[in-house]
């Protein structure tokens, strides 16, 4: 372990996958039958916002009948025995990392178990489904509570902190993420311009960006990050 100093693990829908959550779209692009522009979008929120509570109450609910693999809980392990710094950035709005053990987690586009409030600006944990009626636990208004995820056409969280860690890595490691979605698809250009991190993808299959990897292993994440974190702290 002592070859790196601060490692960043940005982890996509494929390690989640294997929990039982589905990806966001479906082959056809749609998600239990929803076009994502009337459910993932501010407008769609200002359009019908019965629809999209309904949508993301489904998805919050769904939670509760998964449970986090083998590949959540090794990068929990990692990160106990780790020495250095270590992040992990989730583009996956579940709560897998941290029911796992993971405590260093930047969820970089939300989280289904959080309300944010558009009248006070406050964010909350949030279990229960969520409609126009729910009142907001810091300033109870009525109806100004949003699930707090980022939409598309949104600003993804942190990117600030995201890009201070990258810069500084020296291990950058993508798992199960599809290379096609940006910012997060950039992330790996970022890293190699900085020219000092070795990067690494452990995917299913090949990412639109697995030629910007250093080295790439393609399987299920369930297999290939326990692997990988022996391989690591095996020295």
């Amino acid at each position: 372990m002592a070859k790196y100093r601060s490692i960043v693990i940005l982890t996509g829908a494929g390690i989640s996958a294997e929990s039982g959550i589905p990806t966001f779209r479906g082959a056809d692009g749609l998600w239990e039958g929803h076009r994502v522009e009337d459910v993932a979008t501010p407008e769609a929120y200002v359009r019908d916002p019965e629809l999209v509570h309904h949508f993301y109450n489904m998805r919050r609910a769904a939670l509760g009948t998964v449970a986090p693999n083998p590949a959540h809980a090794a990068l929990a392990r990692l990160e106990q025995a780790f020495d250095g710094r270590f992040l992990i950035i989730t583009q996956n709005v579940d709560d897998l990392h941290e029911r796992a053990g993971s405590k260093n987690v930047l969820h970089m586009h939300g989280e289904l178990r959080k309300a944010w409030c558009l009248g006070c600006d406050n964010r909350t944990a949030w279990l229960e489904d969520m409609t126009e009626e729910s009142r907001c636990p810091h300033c109870s208004r009525e109806g100004r509570l949003r699930p707090d995820i980022v939409w598309f056409g949104e600003m993804p969280y942190e990117m600030d902190r995201i890009d201070e860690a990258l810069s500084g890595c020296d291990l950058f490691v993508s798992i199960g993420t599809s290379g096609n979605v940006y910012p997060a698809a950039g992330f790996v250009a970022m890293v190699r311009h900085m020219g000092r991190a070795h990067t690494l993808e452990l995917n299913l299959d090949p990412s639109e960006g697995s030629r910007m990897f250093h080295e790439t292993r393609h399987g299920p994440a369930s297999q290939l990050v326990p692997e990988f974190v022996d391989e690591v702290l095996g020295g």
